[in-house]
C-alpha cells in the first residue's frame, strides 16, 4: 500500500515538474525577448506605421467632424444698423468737428440780418420823427365820397357851372367834397371818416398855409349855412370859392427848413 501510494506522489510531483518547467521557461524567453527590444531602437517605418495606426482610429485620431450651428448671412445683416442711423452719427460727428466753422458762420449770417434789418427800419422811419402809423386817408367822410378819381380835374369851374345852372346844392357840395379831398391827399390832414365841418377847421393849423385855413373856414360856412340853415350865400361869394379853389388847395404848404438857412 505504501508503495503504491509514494508511486502516486512521485508521478503528481513529475507532472507538476513537467507543467511548470516549460511556463518558466517561456516567460524567460519572454523576458529575454523585451529586453532585446528594448535595448534595439525603433525603426522611421515602425514609428510612421505606429502613427498611422493611432491616426486611424476615430476615438484617438487629430481630425473628427463636429455639427454646430451658426447664424445665416441674412441673420447677420438683420442685425446690422439701418443706413440713415450710420448717416446720422456721421452727421453729428462732423458738426462737432467744424462746430467753430457752425459757430462763425452763424455770427455773420446774424450780422447780415441785422444789417438788413436797421437798413429796412431807417428807410421806413417817419420823417418827421414821430412813432404813429402811416396815414390811410379815408374813400368817404359822412357819405361823401373824396376819392380824387370820383372828382373833376377843375373843381372850381365845375362847381360854377353848376351854381349858374341853378343846382346851388350839387355845387356847394362838390366844392365841400373838393375840399375835403385836398385836404386830405395833398396836405396829409388826419381827416377820417366821422370828421364833422368843425372838426376838419380844427385840424388845420400848422397843416396848412394860413391862406388855405381862412379859405376853407369861408367854405365850410358856406356849405354848413346852405345845408343846416337853409340860406345859400350871394352869388358872388360862390363864385370868388370856385375861382380861389385851385390857388388855395391844389397846393401843399412847403415844408420848413430843417435847421434855418445861415
Amino acid at each position: 500500500m505504501r508503495s503504491r501510494s509514494n508511486a502516486c506522489l512521485l508521478g503528481a510531483a513529475l507532472i507538476v515538474v513537467l507543467t511548470v518547467m516549460p511556463a518558466a521557461a517561456q516567460d524567460e524567453r519572454a523576458a529575454t525577448t523585451q529586453d532585446e527590444r528594448a535595448a534595439t531602437p525603433y525603426t522611421p517605418e515602425e514609428i510612421a506605421g505606429a502613427v498611422a495606426f493611432v491616426k486611424s482610429d476615430p476615438n484617438l485620431g487629430s481630425e473628427r467632424k463636429m455639427n454646430m450651428l451658426r447664424w445665416r448671412e441674412s441673420g447677420r445683416r438683420s442685425m446690422k444698423e439701418p443706413g440713415w442711423m450710420s448717416w446720422v452719427a456721421g452727421f453729428f460727428s462732423w458738426t462737432m468737428q467744424s462746430a467753430r466753422y457752425l459757430m462763425w458762420a452763424a455770427l455773420v449770417f446774424l450780422a447780415a440780418w441785422l444789417a438788413v434789418y436797421l437798413t429796412r427800419a431807417y428807410k421806413n422811419r417817419d420823417t418827421d420823427g414821430g412813432a404813429a402809423e402811416k396815414f390811410v386817408p379815408p374813400t368817404h367822410v359822412r357819405n361823401l365820397d373824396i376819392r380824387p378819381e370820383s372828382l373833376p380835374p377843375n373843381i372850381g369851374k365845375a362847381a360854377r357851372a353848376l351854381w349858374d345852372k341853378g343846382d346851388h346844392r350839387a355845387a356847394l357840395s362838390l366844392l365841400y367834397r373838393g375840399l375835403l379831398s385836398r385836404l386830405t391827399h395833398v396836405h396829409k390832414v388826419p381827416i377820417k371818416d366821422s370828421t364833422t365841418e368843425g372838426d376838419c377847421l380844427l385840424l388845420l393849423p400848422g397843416r396848412v398855409t394860413p391862406n388855405t385855413s381862412e379859405y376853407s373856414a369861408r367854405l365850410v360856412e358856406a356849405w354848413g349855412g346852405f345845408v343846416y340853415g337853409g340860406t345859400a350865400a350871394p352869388a358872388s361869394a360862390i363864385h370868388e370859392l370856385c375861382d380861389g379853389f385851385a390857388v388855395a388847395l391844389d397846393r401843399a404848404m412847403p415844408k420848413p427848413i430843417q435847421g434855418g438857412a445861415e
